[in-house]
């Protein structure tokens, strides 16, 4: 906007003749101006530091580590290392914070850049938080990783040595990497947190687990919506929409409860469902974590539509209409 100003000034000065020594004058003053407002547009730009990170979302490490087993050192380090403390190109234009590319599997938005290969693609998140997540739910459901989780919480090292060994990264020093920044911030003291400590009161007070590569719950008796989003840090509305509910359904004990958006589609040992008595097409598409509409729209049903005991549900690809 300064810009502008100073070319539509300099026309002004031309059109009107001013005294050359009063257009110097006035021109210069109209520089100073937006050099000092670039200046101070930096301040307004202020980058993370390692303490400023680790501060912003260490809450957030220890509840994925008590949900998914992910120890917290590493979710933290591999967020520093990968976002360079939040400051990167995809931190900040994409909310990602662990360099998660998009593979076939991811529907979400999308952001393009130079990696291994020019404009590879890079999943885009609408907040940190859901990167935090996402990242809890990528090593949790890849079968590549699965062997981590037979290692120690507190194991660090075999945790940074075992993602090097999973493929990761491809920079060769990616372990040392992501040990020197635990142990130098001290970033183990994370791993040994319990629930009972209060430390973080947010942190670690449900147990999750994973269904059709979505962060899920079951509800336990006197939970509420208002009373898990307190919880869990999250908005009623988030928990209505990831599982279809409306504003007066109430929770029951034993209801599968998501805290990400259901799929679009269930995962690929499940092709099928039978339907057994008692059962409502709301009710498989919680079980399989696939969204009610798309349920409707594989099957060729709409709202209101019967199933019947024995009949054959698609899960993955929609029924031929003949």
């Amino acid at each position: 906007m300064i810009v502008s100003t100073i070319f539509s000034f300099s026309k002004y000065i031309l059109a009107k003749n001013l005294n050359i020594n009063t257009a110097f004058f006035s021109t210069s003053l109209l520089f100073f101006m937006l050099f000092s407002f670039l200046g101070n547009s930096q301040a307004l730009f202020k980058k993370n530091t390692a303490e400023d990170y680790i501060n912003l979302y260490k809450e957030e490490a220890i509840k994925n580590m008590e949900f998914n087993g992910i120890p917290a050192s590493i979710t933290l380090a591999q967020g520093m290392l990968e976002s360079a403390f939040g400051n990167s190109y995809l931190a900040r234009k994409a909310n990602n914070h662990f360099g998660i590319k998009c593979h076939s599997d991811w529907t979400g938005k999308k952001v393009y850049r130079d990696d291994d290969r020019r404009n590879e693609c890079f999943r885009r998140y609408p907040s940190v938080l859901e990167s935090y997540a996402d990242h809890a739910n990528f090593l949790s459901s890849k079968s590549r990783y699965a062997f981590l989780f037979d290692l120690k919480k507190t194991d660090y090292k075999a945790w940074a040595r075992g993602l090097k060994k999973a493929g990761y990264a491809t920079n060769p020093r990616y372990a040392d990497k992501l040990i020197k920044i635990i142990e130098q911030y001290e970033l183990y003291t994370f791993d040994t947190y319990k629930p009972t400590d209060n430390k973080y009161p947010n942190a670690g007070l449900l147990s999750s687990f994973t269904k059709n590569k979505r962060r899920a719950i079951l509800v336990q008796e006197g939970e509420t919506k208002e009373s898990l989003a307190a919880a869990l840090d999250i908005k009623v509305s988030k928990l209505e929409r990831f599982n279809e509910l409306g504003k007066g359904d109430k929770l029951y004990s034993g209801q599968l409860l998501y805290l990400q958006r259901k799929r679009y589609r269930a995962t690929k040992e499940f092709k099928y469902h039978t339907v057994e008595e008692g059962e409502t097409l709301y009710g498989i598409s919680q079980k399989y974590g696939i969204r009610y509409l798309r349920l409707l729209k594989l099957n060729n049903k709409w709202y209101g539509s019967e199933i019947n005991p024995g009949e054959v549900l698609h899960l993955r690809r929609k029924r031929p209409l003949y």
